[in-house]
């Protein structure tokens, strides 16, 4: 940038602030927003009885990318990490748990990590939304596509093998 005669360092300071400033979380979802409700949330074509519960709003996007989910989100901000200090009060869950008061979906999916802070925070998560009437449900796990099983650690086969789809029935 430094010695590119066609590079505007001020442009790219000025987007920056632009963004610092105007960008802020939906107060629905999380998720980046201009206004008080993100377009995904103002969207009418997006099914309101599907939740898909997310740690970070960052996560929203490879979904998003996917074209395979057009439910609501709600980015929680975080996963449970008690060597970080970071317990269920410091995470989006009151917010969730209002947002099922007043408009139940049919379905949560839990899309979080699969790692143990990940784990702790789709079952701390599963317990309090055991009171509602809805399918809780998680992401399935596995195989990469593309992935030889050489490469797959032995947690990712157990996944894999347990969550298993029939091809044909006999």
């Amino acid at each position: 940038m430094v010695q590119s005669p066609d590079a505007h360092p001020e442009s790219l300071g000025r987007s920056i602030d632009r963004v610092k400033t105007g960008v802020h979380p939906c107060k629905q979802c999380g998720f980046f927003s201009e206004a008080e409700l993100c377009p995904l949330c103002l969207d009418p074509a997006r099914d309101p009885h599907i939740l898909c519960v997310v740690e970070q709003p960052t996560d929203i996007l490879p979904l998003e990318r996917s074209g395979a989910f057009h439910g609501l989100y709600h980015a929680l901000g975080g996963k449970i990490s008690p060597l970080d200090h970071v317990g269920p009060e410091a995470l989006r869950i009151p917010a969730l748990l209002q947002r099922l008061k007043e408009h139940p979906p049919q379905e949560v999916i839990l899309a979080l990590g699969a790692d143990v802070e990940g784990e702790a925070t789709a079952h701390y998560i599963a317990d309090l939304l055991s009171a509602y009437p809805l399918k809780i449900s998680r992401l399935a796990q596995g195989l990469p596509a593309g992935a030889g099983l050489e490469y797959a650690d032995q947690l990712t086969l157990s996944r894999a093998l347990t969550g298993r789809t029939s091809l044909a029935s006999t």
